[in-house]
C-alpha cells in the first residue's frame, strides 16, 4: 500500500535509537524528509548517517527536550531545512524510575515537550495539505496489571494520551490530526527488554506468557503504525489512542 508519505516532511523526537529511530527510518524508506533530536550528540550524528546513507533528506540535532525554547527552536530550524512540516512525531521519556525527582523528570521530558512541540509545529502544519501529530504512549497508562507499577511513567503517559485526544478534536478543523500509538512491552537492540531477558529471564518469559501472539511488539511494529496514523491514508482518523501490543492488554477498547 502507497501510503502517501514521499515527498512529506517528518519531525521525530527521540530519534537516536529504538523506537524512534524505526520511526524515522520508516519515513525515509517511504520517501520523507526527516528531522531528528535526541540528548547526545554522537548517538543522533549516527542515526543521521545512518538515514542519509538510505538517500533521505535529514536535518538533525542534539537538543535537550527539557528545553522548551530548544524544541521550539529544533522546529523552527528543522521546517527551514526542510521546507517545512507535514508530520511531527512526540517520542521522549524519562521511563519509569523511583523516587520524587523521576515524577519531575517524567512531567519535563514525557509531557511538556509533547506541549512545546505542538504549540511550536502549529503554525506549520495549518500550511500543510495533511498535517498529522502522532505521540508515543504506553499501555501502562491504561492499564495497572504487572508489570505495570505505580510510577511517574505511567501516570504522565496517560496525559499525553489525554492531551493528544483533546488535541485531536480542537485542531481537526484547522487540518491537523492528532494521535497516539500505545506499545505494550518493545523489544529492540539494547533496549529494557532485552537487558532483562538476560538479567531476569523469569520475568521475561512471564511476560511473554501472557502476549496471545506469543511474541513481543517490536520497534518495527509501533514504526508501522505511526507511518500509517501519519499518512494522508489515515485521514478521517483523529483523536485516537492505537494500542500495539499484540493483545497484551486485556481491556475493551472503547
Amino acid at each position: 500500500m502507497d501510503l502517501g508519505l514521499s515527498g512529506r516532511r517528518a519531525l521525530v523526537t527521540g530519534a537516536s535509537k529504538g523506537i524512534g529511530f524505526a520511526i524515522a527510518r520508516r519515513f525515509a524508506a517511504e520517501g520523507a524528509s526527516v528531522a531528528i533530536c535526541a540528548r547526545g550528540e554522537d548517538g543522533v550524528k549516527e542515526a543521521a548517517n545512518v538515514l542519509a546513507s538510505s538517500g533521505a533528506k535529514v536535518h538533525a540535532a542534539a537538543v535537550d527536550v527539557a528545553d522548551g525554547a530548544a524544541v521550539s527552536s529544533f522546529v523552527t530550524d528543522a521546517a527551514d531545512a526542510l521546507g517545512g512540516l507535514d508530520i511531527v512525531v512526540h517520542n521522549t521519556s524519562a521511563s519509569a524510575g523511583k523516587g520524587i525527582e523521576q515524577w519531575q523528570a517524567s512531567f519535563d521530558i514525557d509531557l511538556m515537550p509533547f506541549v512545546h512541540l505542538v504549540e511550536a509545529a502549529q503554525p506549520l502544519l495549518e500550511a500543510s495539505d495533511a498535517a498529522a501529530v502522532v505521540a508515543i504512549g504506553t499501555t501502562n497508562a491504561v492499564e495497572t496489571a504487572p508489570p505495570a507499577a505505580a510510577n511517574s511513567y505511567g501516570a504522565f503517559k496517560a496525559a499525553v494520551i489525554q492531551y493528544a485526544s483533546a488535541l485531536g478534536h480542537t485542531l481537526a478543523p484547522k487540518g491537523i490530526r492528532v494521535n497516539t500509538v500505545s506499545p505494550g512491552p518493545v523489544w529492540f537492540a539494547g533496549g529494557v527488554w532485552e537487558m532483562l531477558k538476560e538479567h531476569r529471564p523469569a520475568l521475561y518469559d512471564s511476560v511473554v506468557a501472557q502476549i496471545p501472539i506469543g511474541s513481543m511488539t517490536t520497534d518495527d511494529d509501533v514504526a508501522n503504525a505511526v507511518a500509517f496514523l501519519a499518512s494522508p491514508i489515515a485521514g478521517h482518523i483523529t483523536g485516537v489512542n492505537l494500542v500495539v501490543d499484540g493483545g497484551f492488554t486485556k481491556r475493551v477498547q472503547l
